[in-house]
């Protein structure tokens, strides 16, 4: 009897560690928060003074509090100050602690030291950001959540909820990538063959489709791309052609749009009244470069006009509620005159993989030239991975979740009667099919796997 508890016992213990690496294996979340979380956090609690210590990450105590310790708790061992604990919240991916840093460090000294905290602590991440003068939140991540995608539920604390926030993808340390086009009004996305640029498109269309927006597409490789968005689409140019014509109706009706704001005294849209506001519209270009492009010399002239409307609308548009998504393989100034001054005007930047250094230098050299690297660096086999940057010189990684063509038509069809009519683009409306789109669960993306 004895002999048959004692395999019981042990086929009990052997079950529970196979599930336990299944778990780690297949379901990471479930294994942080089961196993990773309990043990995280002990070993945060025990080893907090040494760890900062070691990582040059305590400075000495004011003379004041010398004077305390050596005369009030007569001890004449002033230990080095390290920074203080407010706050440690849990979450489905990591652990975040808020320091109070004390006089002599800053969130840089905390930042140096971060992938020495990581090993000391056993995470798989993390990342230091300031929440206000003299605070810091260490993010840590208990495994890598860029492997399996899966969306929070909520957006980031410092993101406000906006009539123009969507959330297109996944940070390194858990939190939601979003485009906010009141912060970020334009913004430019590379990527080579098979990186996952064209998902990044589908999840931002997916979410934009729906919001009370217009969406106009130019997409020269005659319409492949967006052409089963037309549904939702207020104006679609497949051709240069078509796009040269689009981009002179998009001008048009940005200085009719100023007009208003002229006439009711207010510096922009968002400062008139509800009733006479008018529709925010997101342009989507599509590979880019076959704007610049020309075959003959004949076509110089039809580029130099679309350059010079498309940089007028980065300069100007932000205030009239027109904003530029601009994506392509390759964007510098070897496309041609005008391309240097229109990627300045494009303050969000997204880099999949590339081919070359080249790109990545041209799509983040300017704002954030330690991104470089990283952007060199993505494995050809995580699709959907990017290094998101903008102009204040923060970058991170991001990663999409997995969307196919079929689900982002979907929704598109889904939500086609939120397309608004405008008169000025009203010549470049795409035609709908007759035949709605076969029917696609609008489920949850599935997540990227390795």
């Amino acid at each position: 009897m004895s002999d048959l508890s004692t395999v019981i016992e042990v086929a009990g213990a052997l079950s529970a560690a196979g599930g336990l690496g299944y778990a780690k294996a297949r379901s990471p979340r479930v294994f942080w928060s089961l196993v990773g979380a309990p043990v995280a956090r002990v070993r945060f609690s025990v080893t907090y003074r040494a760890t900062m210590d070691v990582c040059g990450l305590t400075v000495q105590p004011s003379r004041l509090r010398a004077f305390m310790v050596r005369n009030i708790a007569r001890r004449q061992d002033v230990q080095p100050v390290p920074p203080q604990v407010r706050r440690v919240r849990y979450s489905s991916t990591g652990m975040r602690a808020t320091l109070r840093l004390p006089a002599g460090l800053e969130p840089a000294d905390v930042s140096a030291a971060s992938e020495r905290l990581r090993h000391a602590w056993g995470v798989h991440s993390v990342h230091v950001v300031e929440v206000k003068p003299g605070f810091v939140e260490l993010r840590m991540t208990g495994y890598d959540v860029l492997r399996r995608v899966k969306m929070p539920r909520r957006l980031p604390r410092n993101t406000t909820a906006g009539p123009l926030v969507v959330p297109v993808a996944l940070r390194e340390d858990g939190s939601a990538f979003v485009r906010d086009y009141q912060k970020v009004p334009h913004a430019l996305t590379v990527g080579a063959n098979q990186s996952g640029k064209s998902m990044y498109q589908r999840n931002l269309i997916s979410q934009l489709a729906k919001l009370p927006v217009g969406l106009v597409g130019i997409d020269c490789k005659r319409g492949v791309e967006q052409r089963g968005y037309a549904p939702r689409l207020s104006a679609l140019a497949i051709t240069p052609d078509e796009a040269d014509g689009l981009l002179e109706a998009l001008v048009g009706e940005m200085e009719e749009r100023f007009d208003l704001l002229s006439s009711h005294g207010v510096p922009d849209m968002w400062g008139l009244p509800a009733k006479l506001r008018p529709v925010p519209l997101v342009v989507l270009v599509d590979e880019v470069a076959e704007l610049f492009l020309v075959a003959a010399k004949k076509d110089e002239e039809r580029r130099d006009r679309m350059v010079m409307r498309m940089i007028r609308l980065a300069q100007m548009a932000r205030a009239v509620g027109i904003f530029l998504e601009v994506c392509g393989q390759r964007f510098g100034s070897d496309l041609g005159k005008g391309a240097t001054a229109l990627r300045a005007q494009l303050t969000g930047r997204v880099v999949h993989r590339v081919n070359d250094k080249q790109t990545a230098e041209m799509a983040l050299g300017d704002i954030a030239p330690e991104a470089v690297f990283a952007a060199t660096t993505i494995p050809p086999d995580r699709p959907g991975v990017a290094v998101a940057g903008d102009s204040s010189g923060g970058w991170s990684h991001i990663r999409t979740p997995a969307m196919t063509p079929a689900q982002a038509v979907a929704v598109c069809h889904e939500f086609a009667h939120l397309t608004p009519h405008l008169a000025a683009l009203a010549p470049f409306r795409p035609a709908v099919p007759a035949t709605p789109a076969p029917a696609v669960p609008l489920l949850k993306p599935r997540p990227v796997t390795e």
